[in-house]
């Protein structure tokens, strides 16, 4: 093993540029500030009606355009911070020229569909579909080039590589929870092959409309502290009762060590390594065993070439569900045994962002290192003792932290998990 190639031979992969957007604030600066303060982005949901809704808080992101106009439709609105964190991230790692990066695209982000003002402007007599019949409304769509663009998933991530210019066809993937993380693994992966010496990862989510909210909510998946949002996601905690939907975005710019260090750019960190498991147990539910769990975790350990013992520090999924804090719990103890690194949920700051999520604490992971503090888990006021777990309650935390595990546990059993570790 060199300092360019890992325990395996492969090239060490670096991370030189990153961007966000998050219910905190657009820009890293902002986004992290407010996550070291232990500030809520939760709030009381605006774009819509809630009236009659079970739950009507969200972590909503305002963007620019949105103001005093019709908000964007979920597929516009993941393209738009897509393209926001996309650009800071190039920015900052100086990669490429200006409409040229010099690498492929993988873009993680949610299932697109029709969504129903769309389908009610139809309904009502849009594009001659006057009776509100099926029929009419399948023949006034068919005239809709915008409708047919906006729902072709693939559509989002074709034109955000030719805005920032990548190379070859552009990957679009959804796994539920854990996309964003899965963006990541896939550019890892290419470069640790030598298939392309960069890559521009992004994970983004739009999905706070009306249609996810009631998707989720009869899932009673969501938290219904309706009466204090900032107070709402409570993860690890014993008080809670649901997650909170959000959106944001997040972009890393992915290149060999060896690259990155030829054109003297600065490294934020490295991505040590990275493990999958699937579990096919239950649409909402993990196994009971936490197999896929406690294997995604091991996985990643194991292609970082550490043991347990090298972990500093947890990002953890901590949706604050009793589920998955239950089960996450679980594999904390199996992974670790008695040495437990300490545990912080970014969820309970800026929500649970989704397709987003995993992208966006892998950079919060890469600034966790940098700064050498530990993102609080906030609303921790009732700890639960079959958790009993250091979960950084509440306010941030000095230490010094060299390698990071990140947890993604997705809806459907996908589960990723990446190991960050500190510049060399």
């Amino acid at each position: 093993m060199s300092k360019m190639r890992d325990h395996l031979g492969r090239h060490v992969v670096a991370v030189t540029g990153i961007g966000l957007v998050t219910p905190l604030g657009i820009g890293v600066a902002e986004s992290w500030a407010g996550l070291l303060a232990g500030r809520s982005g939760i709030r009381r949901i605006t774009r819509f009606p809630t009236d009659h809704l079970r739950t009507t808080i969200a972590g909503q992101v305002d963007l620019p355009e949105e103001a005093g106009a019709p908000p964007l439709t979920s597929p516009a609105r993941v393209e738009r911070m897509g393209a926001l964190a996309g650009a800071e991230a190039i920015a900052a790692a100086g990669l490429g020229a200006d409409g040229h990066f010099p690498g492929p695209l993988f873009m993680g982000m949610p299932p697109v569909e029709v969504e129903w003002p769309q389908r009610l402007d139809l309904a009502r007599g849009d594009n001659g579909a006057e009776s509100g019949r099926y029929p009419d409304m399948v023949a006034a769509a068919a005239g809709r080039l915008d409708l047919f663009e906006g729902a072709l998933f693939g559509g989002v991530g074709e034109r955000l590589a030719d805005r920032f210019g990548t190379e070859g066809a552009p990957i679009s993937l959804t796994t539920a929870c854990a996309t964003g993380a899965s963006s990541i693994q896939l550019g890892i992966e290419a470069i640790q092959r030598g298939e392309s010496a960069a890559a521009l990862c992004i994970g983004a989510e739009g999905s706070v409309q009306p249609e996810a909210l009631i998707r989720f909510s009869l899932l009673s998946a969501l938290s219904t502290r309706n009466e204090d949002p900032a107070r709402a996601s409570r993860p690890f905690e014993k008080t809670r009762e649901g997650f909170v939907m959000s959106e944001g975005a997040a972009a890393l710019v992915l290149e060999s060590l060896e690259s990155a260090e030829a054109r003297g750019a600065k490294v934020l960190g490295l991505l040590l390594g990275a493990g999958e498991r699937a579990d096919s147990f239950h649409r909402t539910r993990s196994n009971p065993d936490g197999a896929a769990i406690i294997g995604a975790m091991r996985a990643a350990i194991a292609d970082a070439g550490l043991e347990p013992k090298d972990i500093d520090y947890v990002n953890g999924h901590g949706t604050g569900t009793p589920e998955n804090d239950k089960m996450e719990t679980l594999g904390m103890r199996a992974v670790f045994g008695e040495q437990v690194p300490p545990i912080s949920s970014n969820k309970s700051m800026i929500g649970h962002t989704l397709s987003a999520a995993g992208a966006i604490e892998a950079v919060f992971s890469l600034l966790t290192i940098r700064d050498g503090m530990l993102p609080p888990t906030i609303n921790h006021e009732t700890p639960d003792p079959a958790v009993g777990l250091d979960v950084v309650p509440n306010v941030a935390r000095a230490a010094k932290v060299s390698r990071v595990l990140s947890n993604s546990f997705g809806f459907g059993g996908q589960n990723v998990c990446l190991v960050i570790g500190a510049a060399p």
